[in-house]
């Protein structure tokens, strides 16, 4: 499954280096989309994180609405990206909810209802060699962590660890475009 969506990522982003399809500002939704049929999550449960040139910061590239609203500084120690980009260690969190963790993201309109959080969350670092370049992570949201679907696998985990090279490729195109 991650290999079909590693191609169809490629796909997408060969289009956008070949201006093929728009680069409005919506081209980086599509990345979501492609991803998030993946995990059988919606675009809104698939989040790209870009490490700061200084690499003191990470900002969020998905959702795009989470673009404008700050930064994760990398010293965090409730913010499970910050913990991923510092130790360039991959974790699954099934029972996220009930763990410490900042909310303010979560509290940005998405365009669902407000009692629906993050219940269940992957997250990976994406690398190039040593340097960590970002984190991924794709999130279950609902009411409860039963109306969220399925706890992440370590199945889920490896198909998303799969996707590094694409995700590294998609944030050096997100700086271009």
């Amino acid at each position: 499954m991650a290999t079909r969506a590693a191609t169809e990522l490629e796909r997408l982003l060969d289009r956008v280096e070949k201006r093929q399809i728009p680069t409005d500002p919506g081209w980086a939704g599509q990345v979501a989309l492609e991803i998030g049929k993946v995990f059988r999550v919606q675009p809104d449960e698939v989040a790209v994180l870009e490490l700061s040139s200084r690499g003191k910061m990470l900002k969020f590239v998905l959702p795009e609405k989470l673009q404008a609203v700050g930064s994760i500084p990398l010293s965090s120690t409730t913010a499970l990206a910050a913990r991923t980009a510092r130790e360039r260690r991959a974790d699954i969190v099934n029972n996220f909810a009930s763990s410490r963790h900042a909310t303010v993201f979560e509290g940005v309109p998405q365009g669902r209802r407000t009692s629906e959080a993050i219940q269940k969350i992957m997250s990976i670092p994406i690398l190039s060699g040593d340097d960590v370049l970002g984190v991924a992570q794709i999130c279950r949201k609902g009411d409860s962590a039963g109306d969220a679907g399925p706890d992440f696998s370590p199945k889920d985990l490896s198909d998303l660890q799969a996707l590094n090279a694409v995700l590294g490729r998609f944030l050096a195109l997100h700086r271009t475009v």
